[in-house]
């Protein structure tokens, strides 16, 4: 992909304006832009794709291919976009909660975005979450269109990110690089226990509510909780790829039954 117009084409991506400067205002539009076009997928794992963690095979994949991603490859162009428009961005550590507490090293990949207005918490690769950034600063609830957010400081100098008081995940503080990521992004494509080997998801915001394909069961959710839900034959699953996610497959993914 040509580097001089990378960054147009991205925004033409998620159907956004170049802003006019890296302000907060222009943040939040970016970000609710990028969760309603670019959808949160982990097809790549169930297709037998490489998953590289470096900027130029991120765009490619993301903006050339038009594809999307899990939180590794999603904040990870969505920092190299911001950085080039000039975005003072950090990639963050963070470790998803489960019901156990908190999961592996680097089990997440999230943003801090500095602006004149202080600091935020940016994240389109965590599925269902906030469709705004957070401010990393406040420790009062956050109401956002995805839920009630609030960010706690934990004894060991970490924030846990909650919604509608549940935690979510615990976020590092400390800068990191994108090859830091590696092991955790290995872990999660390839481990047995990982949540991703073992679901075939592809979803979206939406102006109304939600879409999901869930292997073969597409899922349309609404923003007053109504759910729509049905199962798809065969005929009906690359067609739905396209139609609700602008995804162009040849094969349909298939979920590996004993996966590592």
């Amino acid at each position: 992909m040509d580097s001089a117009d990378v960054w147009l084409r991205y925004l033409r991506r998620i159907g956004a304006a170049r802003p006019a400067s890296p302000d907060a205002d222009a943040l939040r539009t970016l970000h609710l832009s990028h969760l309603r076009t670019v959808p949160f997928e982990n097809l790549s794992i169930h297709l037998g794709e490489e998953i590289v963690l470096a900027e130029q095979p991120l765009l490619d994949k993301i903006v050339g291919a038009r594809r999307g991603g899990f939180c590794y490859e999603l904040n990870g162009a969505f920092a190299a976009l911001l950085a080039a428009l000039g975005y003072d961005v950090q990639l963050l550590s963070a470790r998803v909660f489960g019901p156990d507490g908190p999961g592996i090293p680097y089990d997440h990949l999230a943003l801090r975005v500095r602006t004149p207005t202080g600091p935020w918490l940016a994240d389109v690769g965590f599925g269902k979450h906030s469709h705004y950034p957070l401010r990393l600063d406040s420790r009062a609830d956050q109401p956002d269109p995805g839920g009630v957010f609030r960010v706690v400081e934990t004894p060991e100098g970490d924030l846990d990110i909650l919604r509608d008081g549940a935690p979510q995940y615990r976020l590092e503080q400390r800068p990191r690089a994108l090859a830091d990521f590696e092991v955790g992004c290995w872990w999660n494509r390839t481990s047995p226990a990982s949540h991703f080997t073992r679901s075939l998801v592809c979803s979206l915001l939406t102006d109304t509510g939600r879409v999901t394909l869930s292997g073969r069961t597409l899922v349309i959710t609404a923003n007053d909780g109504t759910r729509d839900e049905r199962e798809l034959g065969e005929a009906e699953v690359l067609p739905a790829y396209r139609t609700h996610f602008g995804i162009t497959l040849d094969r349909e993914p298939e979920l590996d039954e004993h996966p590592g």
